[in-house]
C-alpha cells in the first residue's frame, strides 16, 4: 500500500514517518514527530513534538496530539510524549506533552479514547484502557491497565486509578481509585467491585470472591483503614489480587475514595 499523504496535508520535513502511514486532508505534522508504521490520520489532525507514536494507531478528525502542556509553569523546555501501539483516538482528543525539562507523558497500547477525551501533562496511562466521551485527566495522573473512565468524568491532578477499576459517568475524582473497584457519584464513592470486568478479563471465581471479601472489609465494615488492612493481611489464604489491593491502599498519598 505504501505511505499516502493527502495534497492538502502539511508534513514538516523533520517529521519521521513509518511505512504504510495514511495522512488525510488538512492534517498538520510538525517537526519532532515520529509516526510508526500503519498509523492512520483521518483529517484535520494536528501533531507536535517531540512525540513518538508506535504502530497501527488511528487518529480521527481534529485530534490534537503532542501539543505543549497547559501548565503555566512551562517555558518552552523540551518535553515529550510517547504513545504505544494499536490505539484509537476519536474526534477532538487531546494529549499533551510533559511540563518540565525532560518530562514525559506516556500512553500505552490498545486503548480506546472516545471523543473529546483529554490526557494532561505527565500522565501515565496503561494498556487496554477505555476513556468514554469527555473523560478528562489532570496532570500527573496514573491510570492502570484495563481501567475504564466514564463519560464526562474528571480526574484531579496527581490521582492514581488502579488497574481494572471503573469510573462511572459524570464522577468527580479527587482521590485515588483502588484497583478492581467501581466508583461512581459526586462526590465519588466506591460502590462495588468490577466483577463483570474481572470475569471478562479471565479472573478466576476464587479470585473474584477474595476481592469481594476485601471490598467488604475495606469499604463496608466499620473498621478504619489501618485496622481493615491489618484484617486483610491476617487472612490465611488470599489471592494475589488482594495483595495488589493492599499495596495500592498503603501507598496512596491522596487517600482513597
Amino acid at each position: 500500500m505504501g505511505t499516502e499523504i493527502h495534497p492538502t496535508a502539511i508534513v514538516d520535513p523533520k517529521a519521521e514517518l513509518g511505512e504504510n502511514v495514511q495522512i488525510g486532508p488538512y492534517c498538520v505534522i510538525y517537526a519532532g514527530v515520529k509516526l510508526g508504521d500503519g498509523c492512520w490520520l483521518q483529517n484535520h489532525v494536528t501533531m507536535d513534538g517531540p512525540t513518538e507514536i508506535g504502530s497501527d494507531n488511528r487518529f480521527y478528525a481534529y485530534a490534537s496530539i503532542g501539543q505543549r502542556t497547559q501548565d503555566l509553569k512551562y517555558s518552552a523546555e523540551p518535553t515529550y510524549l510517547k504513545i504505544g501501539n494499536g490505539n484509537n483516538f476519536r474526534e477532538f482528543c487531546t494529549v499533551n506533552r510533559g511540563s518540565l525539562p525532560e518530562d514525559i507523558t506516556i500512553v500505552g497500547s490498545h486503548g480506546n479514547f472516545l471523543a473529546y477525551t483529554h490526557i494532561g501533562h505527565d500522565c501515565i496511562v496503561g494498556d487496554h484502557v477505555i476513556f468514554s466521551n469527555n473523560g478528562t485527566l489532570g496532570g500527573h495522573v496514573t491510570v492502570g491497565d484495563y481501567a475504564i473512565i466514564g463519560g464526562l468524568s474528571a480526574v484531579h491532578q496527581f490521582c492514581q486509578i488502579g488497574a481494572h477499576a471503573m469510573i462511572g459517568g459524570c464522577a468527580k475524582i479527587v482521590q485515588d481509585i483502588p484497583p478492581f473497584m467501581i466508583v461512581d457519584g459526586n462526590p465519588a464513592k466506591v460502590r462495588a467491585i468490577n466483577s463483570v470486568g474481572l470475569k471478562r478479563r479471565g479472573f478466576s471465581d476464587e479470585s473474584i470472591a477474595d476481592v469481594k471479601k476485601a471490598h467488604r472489609i475495606l469499604f463496608r465494615s466499620k473498621l478504619n483503614k489501618t485496622d481493615a488492612l491489618a484484617e486483610l493481611k491476617a487472612l490465611e489464604s488470599r489471592c494475589p489480587e488482594v495483595d495488589v489491593l493492599i499495596e495500592f491502599v498503603e501507598s496512596s498519598e491522596r487517600g482513597i475514595h
